[in-house]
């Protein structure tokens, strides 16, 4: 181990105490509840105890158990994917895109499949927004486009071509049977089918069950985990999409690049 090591914090430091919660298919006895320690053990919590049993309906029962853990953490080793773009005011958002792109940046966003929980979509467009920032819609450079809930990939890759859409923002809640996985790479694949790579617009997708590294395997441009407010991916859009003014020394004259891969 080559950096700091931690263990869990329970009453004292470094005592390995944690809390874990979890429901079995078994009516509440004390079978159940003899087999939800020997899950905690199977864990590697010894000792463990049950804190907490409650019947949930007549054939399963919710546990929480409370135990100690001899795992050691090496922070150093700990793998984070940094954020690799300065967070901007919404000032500096509708500068740099009035300036980039000379024109509105539009975006359009949707809960896909048979998903109907807008609540994440909705924080991050809706004026109202999320944690005390304003969503996209308060942005004036943007153009928001939200279709709500339950959209079909067809449809929304219909209503991107017909907006000339920058960027594709969707967002994912339900999980069961990696519900919002599956339903992520068939609409990276639906894009990726109707638009060639230069003209295709970014794919964003977001949700508290999403990792920032998941971006490969999904076939996306960027993914957004839990908290995520409106300005981080305000902020993403400008950085990913946006030409950046850049001042040459020899003539002192503002010239634009482009991000490979992307065009204005």
């Amino acid at each position: 181990m080559s950096g700091p090591v931690v263990r869990p914090y329970g009453d004292t430091t470094g005592d390995g105490m944690v809390q874990v919660s979890f429901t079995l298919p078994v009516a509440h006895d004390r079978r159940a509840e003899g087999a939800a320690l020997q899950l905690a053990g199977k864990m590697g919590l010894d000792p463990a105890m049950v804190v907490h049993a409650k019947a949930m309906g007549p054939d399963f029962t919710f546990f929480i158990v409370y135990g100690r853990v001899s795992h050691l953490v090496d922070l150093a080793a700990v793998e984070i994917v940094e954020r690799e773009y300065p967070l901007l005011g919404p000032k500096e958002v509708n500068l740099a895109i009035r300036s980039g792109l000379r024109r509105r940046l539009v975006v359009v966003g949707a809960c896909i499949g048979s998903d109907a929980h807008t609540v994440g979509i909705d924080a991050i467009l809706n004026v109202k927004g999320f944690a005390g920032e304003k969503g996209l819609e308060y942005y004036r450079e943007i153009k928001v486009v939200n279709l709500g809930a339950q959209v079909a990939v067809p449809d929304l890759v219909s209503r991107s071509l017909t907006e000339r859409a920058d960027a594709i923002l969707v967002s994912q809640v339900v999980t069961q049977r990696d519900a919002h996985v599956h339903g992520t790479k068939e609409m990276a694949a639906a894009f990726r089918e109707a638009y060639d790579e230069e003209h295709r617009p970014l794919l964003v997708v977001g949700g508290p069950r999403f990792h920032e590294s998941m971006t490969t395997d999904l076939g996306v441009d960027r993914v957004f985990g839990r908290g995520t407010t409106p300005g981080e991916v305000a902020s993403y859009l400008v950085h990913a999409r946006v030409p950046a003014p850049r001042t040459t020394s020899a003539t002192s004259r503002t010239v634009t690049s482009v991000s490979p891969g992307r065009t204005a």
